[in-house]
């Protein structure tokens, strides 16, 4: 393969508008899917939301966040840090119409800010394109068969940080 792993994840993160983010409510993970912002690599995800939005106070009790993307193929799972970024060029540089319909102030809302997620961890699994197909066959061979399928002959990767805090690295 010659793609390295953390460049297979960026290619997979960008694959996807939406996610499951979630952060931590006193004793328990609050989860919510937002429409993903940006990302910058492998290491970063944004989103936007409010200032004054119960994630936002989440985030600043406890920086710790995961993010979870699914498709039909394809599969990520991120561990890191999410910290609120208050950039208007940043903001500038993300901002997308839609967002006008929470933002009515447009991009430059006072109350607009970004989640900055910081990946310290990741594992993805990938049977897009041909690996997926051949995979959709051995499990229709298995299901006719009876014989139980062979495991998922695609991508899996895992990039994790060497420090609990730090960005990602390859491993």
């Amino acid at each position: 393969m010659g793609e390295s792993k953390k460049e297979h994840l960026k290619d997979l993160l960008e694959s996807f508008d939406t996610a499951m983010f979630i952060t931590r409510h006193d004793d328990h993970e609050h989860a919510r899917p937002m429409a993903i912002a940006g990302v910058d690599d492998a290491n970063t995800l944004w989103f936007v939301t409010s200032q004054d939005a119960p994630k936002s106070d989440e985030i600043r009790a406890d920086s710790r966040a995961a993010v979870t993307l699914q498709s039909n193929t394809r599969y990520v799972a991120l561990s890191g840090r999410a910290t609120l970024v208050d950039d208007r060029q940043k903001i500038h540089e993300l901002w997308k119409p839609t967002w006008k319909a929470w933002f009515p102030n447009g991009k430059d809302d006072p109350k607009l800010v970004l989640i900055r997620v910081t990946v310290t961890d990741a594992e993805f699994w990938d049977n897009a394109g041909t690996k997926g197909i051949r995979y959709a066959f051995e499990a229709a061979k298995a299901f006719v068969t009876g014989e139980p399928a062979a495991p998922a002959s695609g991508q899996h990767g895992r990039v994790k940080s060497g420090n609990g805090g730090e960005p990602l690295s390859q491993h």
